[in-house]
């Protein structure tokens, strides 16, 4: 039974396997060209594992970020994860231990397309299991390859962007409901035109969080 499980699971995360491999070694490069080895690209894959955040990390690692800046940053950039751990709340109820609090902490945007209409506690683990290593793996063969490879890094940057959108389009064809979608536009483009490229992020991030709870009862989950 678990054989089939892990057959399972390693089958369904193909498709996250190979836009984690490719996006994770143009991290890898892209840390790597800012004087960053593989050690830090495989710690940032273990103990951060986010790629927005990753990919912001490194601007903060070479700018000077202060704690509390950073801090601030990181809550709000990964604000969506707290509700995705919410919603799994019930569904997960009768798990425990390490093996509940890592799969909760493991909910990335592809993993829990994946695990939130699924009760298989196995094949969720998993799922959550493989899409990490994916992950993992591909930031450190980045790293690994920056060093040795002539690169020009300019651009790869915008994947993590190309993924985002990529992800959107297929949210937006696939549910009916368009509120999420259009609220985040909105508050973007509006803090955006109010605070500037370098400082709309976090106040983008507020709006769009009290515009959701706002219209939570008209959002159709």
């Amino acid at each position: 039974m678990r054989t089939g499980v892990i057959r399972r699971a390693i089958h369904d995360t193909i498709p996250v396997m190979t836009g984690y491999l490719v996006l994770g070694i143009g991290f890898g490069i892209l840390l790597s060209t800012k004087g960053f080895g593989a050690l830090w690209a495989f710690s940032m894959g273990v103990m951060i594992y986010s790629g927005t955040m990753q990919f912001i990390c490194i601007d903060m690692f070479t700018g000077g970020t202060g704690l509390a800046s950073a801090a601030g940053t990181a809550l709000m950039v990964s604000a969506r994860h707290l509700f995705y751990g919410i919603s799994m709340s019930e569904r997960w109820k009768n798990i425990h231990g390490l093996r509940k609090a890592y799969m909760i902490y493991a909910l990335t945007d592809e993993t829990y397309s994946l695990v939130c209409e699924n009760d298989d506690e196995d094949y969720c683990f998993w799922v959550s299991l493989l899409d990490q290593s994916y992950w993992v793996t591909g930031g450190t063969i980045g790293a690994l390859l920056g060093k040795v490879l002539p690169f020009d890094s300019r651009g790869i940057d915008f994947a993590l962007t190309a993924l985002f959108v990529s992800i959107c389009v297929e949210q937006w064809l696939n549910t009916e409901c368009h509120y999420p979608a259009v609220t985040g536009l909105t508050a973007s483009a509006v803090c955006l035109l109010m605070f500037g490229a370098e400082g709309f992020l976090i106040p983008a991030m507020t709006a769009i969080t009290v515009m959701l709870f706002v219209l939570r009862g008209r959002i159709d989950v």
